[in-house]
């Protein structure tokens, strides 16, 4: 029996966008989407797979010569229509986001929402920068460059923030002249498919087309596709290898956000409540840290160790973790049982360590409301080491690692000893000690002095096994979704006659 809100009941059995009509499957199959917060079926989806990604992926190379000759401004303003559109649904596209991922209404969905608009518009804004230079090379010969779109894109996005990074495949690679095949993540595509069906009304049949399904069965056919011509992926690390395999096979472009484990240091003279507060959103508890810039390692200086961690304990420990639509809740739920099995097995292995100390949390509640969904507790150990596996492992979860120091050679040396480089957070007074620690971490996005979210036109990317390439920005979307074409004119040639 499915779960009906108001908010969601067109959505109950939801269907895939492909050449501009609303379909189901080719097998007829669906699967389940659950609300975590208590774990009730909300709506079915296709159970898409190769057939579908076939039947999407020749539509949009259909659409792809007619739309990518459309003036670039023209599809820019097409992008601020559809920004203004979304705009006026925010609420019902929050609620939905709430809905289907757990995250808290006032918190994380509503941003979420506003700030999808938010991309769209800022891209909108971009058409006319699609632009290329000339080169001297003398009066006799005019040589110029071209920036021209690069044919079909595969995108495949996470559960986490879906709506979002839906956008920021979309809004770049349409402005830029590409037809878009996109695979929503299974535990949260209702959302995505609310905004594809704004898009879609002011889009040209197959110029958008959006999947559901497994990712063996939907998303890996779609990164093989031989008429796929780029690949964009945010996710996992592990699946972002198998992606990078897959366009090396065809030697296709590919650009991964990928996953981190982000250092924060915090020296002796942030030992305040407004450096607490930084953190707690660096930690993005309010997401129940599913973010793959969470702040999880915490270098905290051993002279205000014990201080700084009762603060934190006071402030964290205040925080309402409950009904994702409650307007009260700051934390909402785990997405799924997988996740939060995870989750729960790491505080286990914390809790069992001899060298750690949990500072505040614990699992779960096994009884009472939140016992009822995947409700993870916000939870701190102090350790001295970082060579755990809390403390070098993402995990996806409100588990914080806080570690001591003293040098801050040392400090500096153990937020780069990962395989990880996404985000990075310094806490200082101190804007000399602030800017040279910045500059030595081995990350690709560095704050001093907040732990804010990504905005439009921050250049956002990963180093190391954190990813390839760069979002939210101009340079982001000329680099991931163009071409640049050389051509060269000789102005001599003799007059025919």
């Amino acid at each position: 029996m499915l779960e009906k809100t108001p908010d969601q009941a067109k959505l109950e059995h939801a269907r895939m966008l492909i050449d501009g009509k609303w379909t189901q499957s080719a097998s007829g199959a669906v699967l389940p989407v659950l609300n975590p917060a208590n774990r009730r079926q909300i709506a079915d989806i296709p159970r898409g797979g190769a057939e579908d990604v076939e039947l999407a992926v020749k539509a949009a190379a259909k659409a792809f010569p007619a739309w990518s000759r459309v003036p670039p401004r023209e599809r820019g303003r097409i992008m601020l229509r559809i920004a203004d559109a979304l705009e006026a649904r925010v609420e019902e596209l929050a609620r939905i986001i709430a809905l289907e991922t757990g995250n808290a209404l006032r918190t994380q969905a509503r941003p979420e929402a506003k700030n999808t608009a938010d991309i769209f518009r800022y891209f909108g804004g971009l058409g006319g920068e699609l632009k290329g230079e000339t080169i001297p090379f003398g009066e006799h010969v005019l040589s110029y460059t071209r920036r021209e779109p690069l044919g079909v894109v595969g995108a495949i996005i996470p559960w986490n923030a879906p709506v979002l990074l839906g956008a920021l495949k979309i809004a770049p690679a349409l402005v830029a002249g590409n037809t878009l095949v996109m695979k929503a993540a299974e535990d949260a595509p209702l959302g995505v498919l609310m905004m594809a069906q704004v898009c879609q009304e002011f889009l040209p049949p197959g110029v958008l087309n959006v999947l559901t399904g497994l990712g063996e069965e939907c998303g890996g056919p779609l990164a093989q596709h031989p008429t796929v011509r780029k690949l964009s992926f945010t996710g996992s690390t592990e699946v972002g290898k198998i992606i990078m395999h897959a366009a090396a096979d065809r030697i296709v472009p590919v650009s991964l956000e990928l996953g981190g484990k982000s250092p924060s240091i915090v020296y002796p003279d942030a030992d305040e409540d407004w450096v607490v507060d930084g953190i707690i959103a660096a930690m993005r508890f309010t997401r129940q840290s599913q973010s793959c810039t969470a702040g999880s390692r915490m270098f905290l200086h051993a002279d205000i160790f014990d201080s700084f961690l009762d603060k934190l304990t006071t402030k964290v420990q205040a925080l309402k973790l409950g009904d994702p639509l409650d307007e009260a809740t700051d934390i909402g739920a785990i997405i799924n049982e997988k996740q939060f099995t995870k989750v729960c097995g790491y505080v286990q292995e914390g809790l069992q360590r001899k060298d750690a100390r949990l500072v505040f949390g614990g699992l779960p509640p096994k009884e009472g409301k939140l016992s009822e969904g995947y409700f993870a507790v916000p939870t701190v150990f102090a350790d001295k080491s970082n060579d755990w596996r809390l403390a070098r492992e993402e995990i996806f979860g409100p588990v914080l690692v806080a570690i001591p120091w003293r040098d801050e050679a040392e400090a500096i040396r153990m937020a780069n000893d990962s395989h990880y480089g996404l985000a990075a957070y310094v806490w200082t007074h101190d804007i000399g000690s602030a800017l040279r620690t910045a500059h030595a971490i081995e990350s690709g996005w560095v704050q001093v002095n907040q732990g804010l979210g990504q905005s439009p036109g921050h250049s956002y990317g990963g180093y190391k096994q954190s990813g390839i390439g760069r979002e939210f920005s101009l340079e982001g979307m000329l680099d991931s979704f163009t071409q640049r074409k050389n051509v060269t004119v000789n102005l001599t040639t003799p007059r025919a006659g």
